[in-house]
């Protein structure tokens, strides 16, 4: 389930307050956490804030 932290976490990296690799070190902390769905959703969402960036 995705608590408020990581959606804090996420609307943060989408902002682009952490750089590509802390996002992509976290992401792999958190993501053990985390159902297949919910880690492909995140997925997506960071790449595309990365790409934009």
């Amino acid at each position: 389930m995705i608590t408020k932290e990581v959606n804090d976490w996420i609307r943060k990296a989408e902002c682009g307050m952490y750089s590509a690799d802390d996002v992509m070190e976290e992401f792999a902390r958190i993501m053990k956490y985390l159902t297949k769905e919910e880690v492909i959703m995140i997925k997506k969402r960071l790449e595309n804030s990365i790409r934009r960036r």
